[in-house]
């Protein structure tokens, strides 16, 4: 293991998936303390560049797997491959990395996935003990949060990817559901990366919360009755309802829903925009910005906010970080409209117009510059 001075070299199997691109990004937030060796999921096809990723790192994080196939036997054969051959690779070239083990709580249950999860588990942990080096299983229960798979990650993405996309969810079994928001697991994988030993665990993460499909189901609809048809912010005073809804709102497709317009009453008084309804705190600010000045140009990782232009011309942009592709919206003070921004997505707001534009921002948190969770990223 590394000295404090020392970045520590971390990889991650399946980087690029749903607890794997969250982990993955937020540890980037940390280049002063982590130095990340980049995997690919063809890297198990090819032991060469298995043994370059693995000789490399202090730290791996095995997250990669399969959770859904019509055949169970494939799940469990291919989780237990992916789980030999790191093995393997630790072997060939005789490295003893603090192996991260990602299981599930369906270890408890009688499905093929959950023994698939538990037997990769037991032999990371006997490859540990033969070799004196350190190993961590967490027991995970069930994650949701932003970018999950619909149909795949969890009940959450599907729901929430039906209700944006005109599809009508179904209950199939009304379970209890015992959930983790993706952030709160991160949270607590990240002080496994940073110790400093050699212990042999296992560690059951806790849930945060529990309720029933069906209860999540009303959750979600409310959203779409209120913010996907109105524009409404939801009360977002309770912990769950607030990630839930920021969830939601990355299931959204942008390009067709935004921008939002708004109703303009003129009378000879003038006119009156009802801009942000909202049955949530938070902070809402107003500024003017000069023609061809950008604001922004950042990102946040667990805020909602809100961009209203309510006089001049406005471009704004908004891109997934680690992508390519820049989503652009023109929004015009004669036709008030809003866009809204997902997290870990960086965005802008320029001036476009031959006056001073007129904007309000509301973010559903007051600032505070000691935990400002804006990071900066060119659009």
């Amino acid at each position: 293991m590394t000295t404090s001075s020392q970045k520590i070299k971390i990889g991650i199997t399946g980087q690029n998936g749903f607890i794997g691109s969250h982990l993955y990004n937020t540890l980037k937030l940390y280049p002063d303390n982590y130095e990340i060796i980049e995997f690919q999921k063809n890297y198990f096809d090819n032991p060469t560049l298995l043994d370059e990723f693995v000789k490399y790192c202090d730290v791996i994080v095995h997250l990669a797997g399969m959770n859904r196939h019509h055949d169970a036997d494939v799940i469990y054969q291919t989780n237990i491959l992916l789980a030999g051959q790191l093995i393997g690779s630790c072997e060939r070239t005789k490295s003893k990395p603090h192996i991260i083990f990602s299981s599930s709580t369906q270890e408890e249950k009688d499905n093929k996935y959950g023994a698939s999860k538990k037997e990769s588990r037991k032999l990371l942990e006997n490859w540990a003990k033969k070799n004196s080096t350190a190993f961590t299983g967490l027991i995970i229960p069930n994650v949701f949060g932003s970018f999950g798979n619909p149909y795949y990650n969890s009940v959450v993405a599907t729901f929430c990817y039906q209700l944006t996309h005109g599809e009508t969810p179904k209950i199939d079994v009304n379970g209890n559901m015992q959930l983790i928001y993706i952030e709160e697991l991160i949270k607590e994988i990240i002080p496994f990366i940073n110790s400093d030993n050699s212990l042999i665990q296992e560690i059951k993460i806790n849930y945060n919360y529990e309720l029933l499909v069906s209860e999540l189901l009303a959750k979600v609809t409310l959203f779409k009755t209120s913010y996907f048809e109105q524009g409404i912010i939801p009360d977002l005073s309770d912990t769950f309802d607030k990630n839930l809804f920021i969830t939601f709102l990355t299931y959204i497709d942008h390009k067709s829903f935004f921008p939002f317009k708004l109703k303009k009453h003129t009378d000879e008084r003038g006119s009156f925009i009802e801009m942000v309804k909202l049955n949530s705190g938070g902070q809402i600010s107003f500024s003017t910005t000069t023609q061809g000045i950008t604001r922004g140009n950042h990102y946040h990782t667990r805020k909602a906010e809100r961009f209203a232009v309510i006089k001049g011309k406005a471009l704004i942009e908004l891109r997934k970080i680690n992508t390519n592709n820049i989503l652009s919206f023109e929004l015009d003070g004669d036709e008030p409209s809003f866009v809204d921004m997902p997290i870990w997505y960086t965005h802008n707001i320029k001036n476009i117009g031959e006056e001073d534009l007129y904007t309000i921002f509301w973010i559903n948190e007051f600032f505070n510059a000691s935990d400002p969770d804006t990071y900066f990223e060119k659009v």
